[in-house]
């Protein structure tokens, strides 16, 4: 399987979730081997150079995965993007934005599909590197956990834990295994939620300041209050899950594992990463050059352009 990156540039425009602010956005193809990187162009001289994506650079985990460099610079919110990134398998991309967050779009990854699909998949003259768990790795805490375990093709199973009479009345758990399911289909659509009694706490931190009904799910003391309900009976869980793929692609290679996880966080999330690549016993690299052994999984991946 070959390496990704789109078929051409494509802009968009949006309002950042956290800092409200308008954003343009804009995607370049990359060469491969490249991977996934970041440019601010409203940035002059060393700090508005590219920023190669890692999971050491994801220094702000509140409410979302934020990467802020020795410098200063912040590039935040890039889960939603990320997740999309994975699910067509972009190896590699230039993200240029002339503002300090990822658009929101809708609060889903689905914009981001739309988005790339304008663009066009194509694959490149370089082997796809899969990132292979090879022994059992998890991080603890004292309410929640996250684990990665060996397993041949890539599936994601969380439980989230929320005392609200809405998510009693739904599913709490949700479990997806790409070999035989569709993450355009059953992940793509669920939005990022929060609850009234929040705002001010948040806004309080600067952050939530672009957040709307047209971008995220808002829920008061009983009920959703976006009049047009949700677009999933369970999409809570369902975008934690969202998040979860996000988040664990910034290790910029789609992983070969199983994912799961118990009240899981960015900075949980990233936290798992860190430790997987911190030990080389941990994870193997891979390609593959004949599709038969390719994990089923990936073998649908769309590829559009």
């Amino acid at each position: 399987m070959q390496q990704r990156t789109l078929g051409k540039s494509i802009s968009v425009t949006g309002v950042g979730l956290h800092s409200g602010e308008r954003v343009r956005l804009t995607l370049h193809p990359a060469e491969a081997n490249s991977g996934i990187a970041f440019r601010r162009t409203d940035l002059a001289g060393e700090m508005g150079d590219i920023i190669r994506l890692h999971p050491n650079l994801i220094n702000d985990t509140r409410l979302s995965s934020t990467v802020v460099t020795e410098n200063g610079v912040r590039v935040g919110t890039i889960e939603h993007i990320m997740s999309a990134f994975a699910a067509y398998g972009v190896d590699n991309v230039l993200v240029e934005l002339n503002a300090p967050e990822i658009p929101i779009m809708d609060g889903s990854s689905l914009p981001f599909l739309y988005l790339l699909q304008d663009a066009g998949i194509v694959d490149q003259d370089a082997p796809k590197q899969f990132l292979r768990i090879k022994k059992t790795v998890e991080v603890v805490e004292p309410d929640k956990w996250v684990r990665f375990e060996p397993y041949e093709g890539f599936r994601v199973t969380l439980t989230i834990d929320f005392n609200h009479p809405l998510f009693n009345r739904s599913n709490q758990t949700f479990a997806i295994d790409f070999a035989g399911q569709s993450y355009v289909d059953e992940i793509a659509r669920a939005r990022t939620f929060g609850f009234m009694q929040e705002v001010e706490l948040m806004r309080s931190h600067n952050l939530g300041l672009g957040g709307n009904l047209n971008n995220a799910v808002v829920i008061d003391d009983q009920d959703v209050l976006n009049p047009e309900g949700l677009r999933y009976p369970d999409e809570f869980v369902r975008h934690k899950i969202l998040d979860a793929i996000g988040d664990l692609y910034i290790a910029g290679h789609p992983i070969i594992g199983a994912f799961s996880g118990y009240k899981s966080g960015h900075a949980v999330n990233n936290a798992l990463l860190r430790k997987i690549l911190s030990d080389s016993d941990n994870y193997e690299w891979v390609s593959f050059k004949d599709q038969d052994r390719l994990p089923a999984a990936f073998h649908d991946l769309p590829l559009a352009g």
